[in-house]
């Protein structure tokens, strides 16, 4: 490569948690640069799943983390050609990657449902994705189910 690796950006934490994910899922969700309604989506996100999750002895805050990891993929397929034919190559995700797409997934299959604000939708994604069900959980499934189902092109790896 000529040019030099372009260096990484800091993000910043959030003002009520402290913590760098949130900032990161809060820039996801964001449209057109408007960040503040998107922390307000999301605070108000976690006090739905805070009232409607009760009996978890866990915080909303962790539930959210939880449902994050539950619909973290750990394999993908690229396609790739070889000799005239395209294959699905089933490859491991880095783990900066593993955590973007699992907040996209997360964010796209919310904004998808139907609710009434994107608060309401968000939440109910957030909790089918901690009770391993939902849009963004099958999505993983399928993309696990794919690269089980390519494994015999693994050597093809790159």
């Amino acid at each position: 490569m000529r040019k030099a690796k372009p260096k990484k950006r800091v993000i910043l934490p959030d003002p009520i948690y402290g913590d760098q994910k949130v900032s990161k899922f809060v820039n996801h969700l964001m449209y057109d640069g408007k960040k503040n309604i998107s922390y307000e989506i999301f605070y108000k996100a976690l006090e739905i799943v805070g009232e409607k999750m009760k009996d978890q002895e866990k915080s909303a805050l962790e539930i959210w983390k939880t449902a994050l990891d539950k619909v973290t993929p750990q394999v993908e397929v690229k396609s790739r050609r070889i000799g005239g034919a395209t294959f699905q190559v089933p490859t491991e995700i880095r783990p900066d990657r593993k955590e973007s797409v699992s907040m996209k997934n997360l964010i796209n299959f919310a904004r998808k449902r139907g609710g009434k604000t994107m608060a309401d939708k968000l939440a109910a994604e957030i909790m089918d994705a901690f009770n391993e069900q939902g849009g963004a959980f099958k999505r993983k499934e399928d993309m696990h189910r794919m690269a089980e189902a390519n494994r015999a092109f693994a050597h093809f790896r790159f």
